[in-house]
């Protein structure tokens, strides 16, 4: 017990990390409360002064590119100021990574969800989605929902828990937050809302870059194990198919992984738009959902004890 404790204690990082998830199973954030309310308000104000839908696609892009800089860099000066301030770092890292960490509210969603759907609660999954997607739903058949609700658990436990992880890996708390308001400003400006349809575009983009490497990192974390030869055939077929690359290949190898069915069409603002085929030939059930849900999460767990170790190696690059 002893040696356990001075190895969380010889890290600062590490005695923030498990600190942070244990606070966040313990005490975590109601969607309500959490900061990021407040980010997401201030977020459609802004858009609401700066974005003219009138203008010319260019300067509406232009627009969107520095309302996101400044409050995206506004939120960094901001964090750096106050590190040089903190007297104790590691509580400083644990509640940056405690805010920006959301897996216990996205394993709740998941299994939520699941009920719903063995349940063949259309009205209920309709719900669940709406408080996480863009997508209109409304009309969604049993099938559709299935495919949306696989989509929506793979990409919230990609960016909210092993994105999350890996820039704070990086960055410690500062770059676990900054990713995470980088994530929320995408989906506040998403261009797969007509206002936002240019105005949105760099949010997206800077996102995408910072999806690369973590969301890929993950798939090829998910693929390990059953199946591994077939998905990364997947991924070396359809990796580069889907819409971001980050996402597309975490969709790929779950999907092949399983023989799941992802992607295709997709309603936003009721304009039904084509997005590519995914995976494999089954139509995910609620037993397809469970298996998804139990793979990722024991994934994450395999991720947060890979990320210890390496943050025990370089603890003295710090």
């Amino acid at each position: 017990m002893n040696e356990a404790i001075a190895l969380l204690t010889a890290s600062p990082y590490l005695l923030a990390l498990w600190g942070a998830l244990a606070l966040q199973w313990l005490l975590p954030l109601p969607a309500a409360l959490h900061p990021l309310q407040i980010w997401q308000q201030l977020a459609r104000a802004i858009a609401d002064r700066v974005n003219h839908p009138d203008d010319a696609p260019r300067q509406q892009q232009l627009a969107g590119a520095l309302a996101w800089s400044v409050m995206w860099l506004t939120v960094l000066v901001l964090l750096i100021c106050l590190y040089q301030l903190v007297w104790i770092e590691t509580a400083f890292h644990l509640l940056l990574l405690w805010i920006a960490l959301d897996w216990r509210n996205t394993r709740q969603f998941s299994q939520a969800f699941i009920r719903h759907y063995s349940r063949e609660d259309k009205q209920g999954c309709r719900f669940l989605l709406s408080t996480r997607i863009n997508r209109h739903t409304d009309s969604l058949s049993l099938l559709g929902l299935g495919k949306a609700g696989a989509e929506t658990q793979l990409l919230a436990y990609g960016r909210l828990v092993a994105g999350v992880l890996f820039w704070f890996g990086i960055a410690g708390g500062i770059g676990a937050i900054l990713y995470r308001l980088a994530v929320s400003l995408a989906r506040v400006w998403s261009p797969s809302r007509q206002q936002y349809r240019q105005f949105g575009l760099p949010a997206v983009r800077i996102l995408a870059l910072l999806d690369i490497v973590p969301l890929r990192l993950f798939a090829v974390l998910i693929s390990l194990g059953q199946n591994v030869r077939v998905a990364w055939r997947g991924l070396a077929s359809q990796g580069e198919a889907w819409l971001l690359p980050g996402p597309g290949w975490l969709l790929v190898a779950t999907g092949h992984k399983l023989s799941l069915s992802l992607g295709g069409p997709a309603i936003y603002d009721t304009i039904k738009r084509e997005r590519p085929r995914l995976g494999g030939p089954i139509s995910p059930a609620a037993l397809h959902l469970a298996q998804i849900d139990r793979l990722v999460n024991q994934r994450l767990i395999g991720w947060v004890i890979l990320q210890s170790l390496l943050l025990l190696l370089t603890q003295g690059m710090f």
